[in-house]
């Protein structure tokens, strides 16, 4: 695959940096390829896991037919977007990951995917936990996220900032 390099290389994140939001950050935007090829974008929660993203589905809709149909994605992860409206700027950070996604056919992965969501959200409650995915799991998808590229950008403004101060 040939992802094209960033135009604006001196705001581009280090992948350490872009893993890092990742795992901080608590939702994000997928964007498939929809209903009469138009984009579909749909903000999800979500959890990064041993370099992969898993998010949880309904059984069927739009999402679900447009993976089944094409699996190429983006995802999308705003980690700051402070408005500077005298500078008629934004001070910004976010990370794009592209890939291909599926659906978890496996029902153990499926499990303890879904169980890494849960506790992602609701740490140290394995009770409830239990209880939700037992009430839950045979209604429910669990997607895989496979990243092919992983890129940041961050703000001339956040880089300037970063340069001043490790002076």
């Amino acid at each position: 695959m040939n992802f094209r390099p960033m135009r604006r290389i001196k705001q581009q994140l280090k992948q350490e940096q872009c893993l890092a939001i990742l795992k901080k950050a608590t939702s994000g935007t997928l964007a498939v390829l929809g209903d009469d090829d138009y984009p579909y974008a749909v903000p999800l929660s979500y959890v990064f896991h041993d370099g992969t993203i898993y998010f949880h589905s309904a059984l069927e809709g739009h999402k679900i037919d447009a993976i089944r149909r094409h699996n190429k994605a983006s995802f999308c992860v705003i980690d700051k977007d402070d408005v500077h409206g005298e500078e008629y700027t934004t001070y910004f950070r976010s990370v794009i990951a592209f890939g291909h996604i599926s659906i978890i056919e496996n029902l153990d992965d499926k499990l303890a995917t879904a169980q890494a969501l849960g506790r992602k959200y609701n740490p140290g409650d394995e009770a409830g936990l239990k209880r939700e995915l037992e009430k839950s799991f045979a209604h429910m998808l669990m997607l895989k996220f496979h990243i092919d590229h992983l890129t940041g950008k961050e703000a001339i403004e956040l880089v300037a900032h970063k340069k001043h101060h490790s002076q």
